[in-house]
């Protein structure tokens, strides 16, 4: 694709307007400056060069009698120099001086890949989706800064800066991060917490005078991480109020904020967190932030919108169906007996499953989580005649193969650790406290990588594999090179990242799932390398249900990988119904993690009919527009996905606990096309909806599920509701029985009139 770069006059008054997917960023570069937004947000429409330097103008506070003489500019670093009182976003030193650096423009450019996209009047560049490209330089402290500002065709932001050091002696780099503006009535607060086997716990407070700090110091993303920053309107929802949101993509230490200061300003940034001396830049060296993401929305789906899109129109975002997988942790964890194996691929065959994972426990000596781990090559011991005669198994079945990596970890227990103790993260003369038994493999050693990568690309070499589970099951703590004394986790994430590329690149068809204990490693960093993550590794129904409905915040369903449960969760040792498991599942990249060589021929054929449904609809639920309803009952989840131009949906209707009234209420659909006709269908796999149910206790063989549905459900065949009755006037719920479901799909009817 061909880029048309406009060089900017930067000589003069200059702003830059980029306007795409009805989102605004008026940007200011006047007498030379870095760069100050001015406005991002809602679109503003076309704007002139009178109105850009009027609006500039009308962004700055007035002067005050405590203050600076001069007003202060909030710029994307948060410049000292400035009068900025916040958190900078540059800090460092070269022998403790030249740490308050004042940059000075000297190009821009901006890059977009239509010329006529680009329009010059009087100081004033407007464009769509374009990036502008700055370069400042402060000559007195021999620095250079470069800055992309990308605004996407679907209204993401997109900021990178990237910091060059051009002078003989070194340069410390304690903190190199991005400043974003946010308004005045930006107030409220929602990010995320969580730990293992719960994240994404969704939390909101106050934005008050000071800075709420996010930090993770764990060396990989996290299960309680910040995820998406949101700071909007008092009360915004999914559907209402404006917000503003904030994500770091990247999978090592990393900080976020957001702060509102005494003089008014407010604004939110993130940075990598670098430990001392991790980054000292030489002549000509660089570092770079990683990509920082600003999405603006009116309300929650209208931002998750904003990025699924984006995502979905990336080259390397999966192209093809997700197949629905069998992975066989939980049916077998390390005890890999082949003839439970392939008894466990007939199975997932005649559901129609379409991938077979193998997981822990096939290579080295690793017979449990205490030895093994960093030998990938097959067990002998376990796999006499290799892992052909079940992989050889599973395609015949029709099935595609994918098998469990830990790359970045190692056991003490292991032959690697024993002949190269040297390439264990660890700060100098002791080894950090173990987790899970393991410890970290540095891959930035040059010598470690290659050993690991030359293991992997042999055992892909040779066996016919489509997949890989990359697992990263402890936190990098204390994490050191041991052979520079220097920390090393900025060298170690961008390492990992590098052999994912390198994988990728020598076996373009093979697929990456970015597994973290679960779902700590799920960020944009490490989704440009993969092609599924793995939300939790816990996977009861009852707690997916919350994960699923934040996690989609940043990803959408296709990426998302989403298990059927065994009866008694693993986890937390609830029991679920096959009905609530795999209407769960349904929802994402469909799975299945459960022994069925003990699922009874009704589990089989309930479960069978699942898969078949979602099969059915997968393509609208892995490409239409998710759509969350505000809960007016806290027992109910109502969520669905509509085709993008509105003429199909799919719904479900969770029942999470009992209903605080009975009856329930109404609630109204959104996403919908109001000027058309939705016929509407009870698809639920496993219980007919007929009328003979109603108020009573169907049976479906050995399962009871009770439900009370309203008069106008679809019982006895499909309804006809207008759209703007659905999303308006609304549709009293169901009764369901306290962890069921029932799943509703829509098809616009033609437009009256039209043939």
């Amino acid at each position: 694709m061909t880029q048309h770069a406009e060089q900017l006059n930067i000589n003069t008054q200059c702003h830059v307007h980029l306007n795409s997917g009805d989102v605004s960023v008026l940007i200011d570069l006047g007498e030379q400056q870095l760069p100050s937004i001015v406005h991002w947000g809602a679109s503003l429409g076309q704007v002139s060069a009178a109105q850009a330097t009027t609006m500039t103008k009308a962004n700055v506070n007035h002067f005050t009698s405590n203050n600076q003489d001069l007003p202060v500019r909030p710029d994307i670093l948060g410049s000292l120099h400035a009068g900025w009182s916040g958190r900078p976003g540059l800090s460092g030193t070269r022998v403790g001086q030249n740490w308050s650096p004042k940059f000075t423009l000297t190009s821009a450019s901006l890059n977009s890949t239509n010329e006529r996209q680009i329009c010059i009047t009087d100081g004033l560049i407007s464009a769509s989706a374009a990036t502008l490209n700055i370069v400042a330089v402060d000559s007195h402290s021999n620095l250079e800064l470069t800055v992309d500002i990308e605004l996407t065709t679907q209204g993401v932001l997109r900021t990178r800066g990237t910091l060059r050091n051009t002078a003989s002696e070194a340069y410390q780099v304690h903190e190199f991060g991005l400043i974003l503006p946010l308004p005045t009535h930006a107030a409220e607060i929602l990010d995320f917490a969580g730990h293992w086997g719960k994240e994404r716990v969704p939390q909101r407070r106050e934005l008050t005078i000071g800075t709420h700090l996010r930090e993770n110091r764990k060396g990989r993303t996290g299960a309680d991480a910040a995820y998406v920053l949101n700071v909007g309107e008092p009360g915004f929802d999914f559907a209402n109020g404006e917000l503003w949101g904030l994500h770091l993509g990247y999978s090592g230490n990393q900080r976020v904020w957001a702060e509102k200061l005494y003089d008014g300003n407010r604004a939110f940034g993130a940075s990598e967190i670098l430990a001392p001396g991790e980054i000292e830049l030489a002549r000509g060296e660089t570092v770079s932030t990683p990509w920082i993401y600003g999405i603006y929305g009116v309300g929650l789906d209208e931002q998750a919108h904003r990025l699924h899109s984006w995502l979905r129109g990336r080259p390397s975002h999966p192209k093809r169906a997700r197949p629905v997988t069998l992975n066989v942790w939980e049916a077998v964890y390390f005890n890999h007996d082949e003839t439970k194996l392939k008894q466990l691929a007939d199975r997932a065959a005649e559901l129609g499953v379409e991938r077979y994972v193998l997981d822990d426990g096939w290579f080295g000596s690793r017979r449990d989580d205490t030895s093994g781990l960093g030998d990938w090559t097959v067990s002998p011991e376990v796999w006499p005649q290799g892992l052909n005669t079940l992989i050889d198994h599973v395609t015949s079945l029709g099935m595609e193969f994918g098998l469990w990596f830990e790359p970045e970890m190692v056991n003490i227990d292991s032959d690697v650790a024993r002949e190269h103790p040297e390439w264990i993260m660890a700060p100098a003369g002791r080894l950090p406290t173990e987790s899970r038994n393991q410890q970290v493999l540095n891959l930035a050693i040059d010598e470690a990588y290659a050993h690991v990568r030359d293991q992997m690309v042999a055992v892909l070499e040779a066996h016919n594999i489509a997949y890989i589970k990359w697992d990263h099951n402890r936190d990098l703590l204390e994490a050191g090179n041991q052979l520079t004394g220097k920390a090393s986790v900025h060298a170690q994430t961008l390492a990992a990242y590098r052999l994912m590329a390198e994988l990728k690149e020598r076996f373009p068809e093979l697929e990456i799932e970015s597994c973290s204990s679960g779902g700590a490693r799920v960020d944009l960093g490490v989704l440009e390398f993969t092609d599924r993550v793995w939300a939790s590794d816990d996977i009861d129904p009852f707690e997916r249900q919350q994960m699923h409905r934040w996690t989609q915040q940043l990803i959408p369903a296709e990426l998302m990988g989403s298990h059927v449960a065994s009866g008694a969760s693993h986890t937390t040792h609830r029991n679920h119904s096959l009905h609530y498991r795999a209407g769960t599942a349904f929802w994402g990249h469909m799975g299945i993690e459960w022994d069925l060589t003990q699922a009874d021929p009704e589990d089989m054929k309930e479960l069978r009919a699942w898969i078949e449904a979602h099969k059915a609809h997968r393509d609208l639920l892995h490409n239409g527009r998710l759509v969350r309803v505000d809960q007016f009952d806290s027992s109910l989840d109502i969520h669905g996905v509509v085709s993008q131009d509105k003429t199909e949906a799919i719904f479900a209707v969770v029942s999470l606990a009992l209903a605080d009234t009975d009856p329930v209420g109404k609630f109204r659909f959104t996403g919908l096309d109001e000027s058309l006709d939705y016929e509407i269908l009870d698809i639920t796999p496993g219980f007919e909806a007929s009328a003979e149910y109603q108020g009573r206790h169907p049976q479906s063989a050995h399962r009871e599920l009770n439900m009370r549905l309203p008069g106008w459900w679809p019982v006895d065949g499909p309804v006809t509701l207008s759209g703007a009755g659905l999303s308006k006037a609304g549709v009293f719920s169901p009764w369901l029985n306290p962890e069921s479901l029932r799943i509703l799909h829509l098809r616009a009817l033609p437009a009256k009139g039209s043939k």
